[in-house]
């Protein structure tokens, strides 16, 4: 009996994994929103940002996670982009050591504006949990659009990161912090 459950377990969460890999979000063309979310962490993630700022695909982003003492110069020297883009158009987070805490750090940037939809862009593996956490701490007065960027992770990657999926989804689930 002790076996056969188990067996479903694992069953159920290879094709949970399936499912996962089938469904990884890809970038988000077409659609406007008020804001762009980009959580450091990933290759792809800040260009893919700004080419969307720089598209009129949003009015503002947030780059949540910055290390502290980065400043908006260096960061436009980094991706080659107009500093004044910086200046008038992009936020830097430096709270934020985390996908939760990532949430937490974008939460107050959307209501310290006024936001109503937001655009998640992220490792393409990374956009359902960020999107998950997100979801939990903004609530159902904003709309959050995955955009995933296209990545070459490693297995091991993927695979910690369904875990975190289910753990977290679990935990918000039965209401603790974990």
């Amino acid at each position: 009996m002790i076996v056969r459950a188990l067996g479903l377990v694992a069953l159920g969460w290879c094709l949970g994994f399936a499912a996962f890999m089938l469904l990884l979000p890809r970038p988000l063309d077409g659609y406007t929103t008020d804001a762009i979310v980009v959580p450091t962490g990933g290759a792809g993630r800040i260009d893919r940002g700004i080419a969307l700022l720089e598209a009129h695909q949003a009015r503002r982003m947030l780059v949540t996670g910055v290390a502290p003492g980065v400043r908006p110069i260096d960061l436009a020297h980094e991706y080659r982009t107009s500093p004044a883009l910086f200046a008038c158009c992009i936020d830097l987070g430096a709270d934020a050591v985390d996908t939760r805490t990532n949430a937490e750090e974008t939460k107050a940037w959307v209501a310290a504006h006024g936001y109503r939809t937001i655009r998640l862009v992220s490792s393409d593996w990374h956009v359902p949990r960020a999107k998950m956490e997100l979801a939990a701490v903004l609530g159902p007065k904003v709309t959050i659009l995955g955009d995933g960027v296209p990545s070459s992770p490693r297995m091991g990657t993927v695979v910690n990161e369904y875990n975190k999926l289910l753990l977290r989804r679990v935990a918000l689930w039965l209401g603790v912090g974990l």
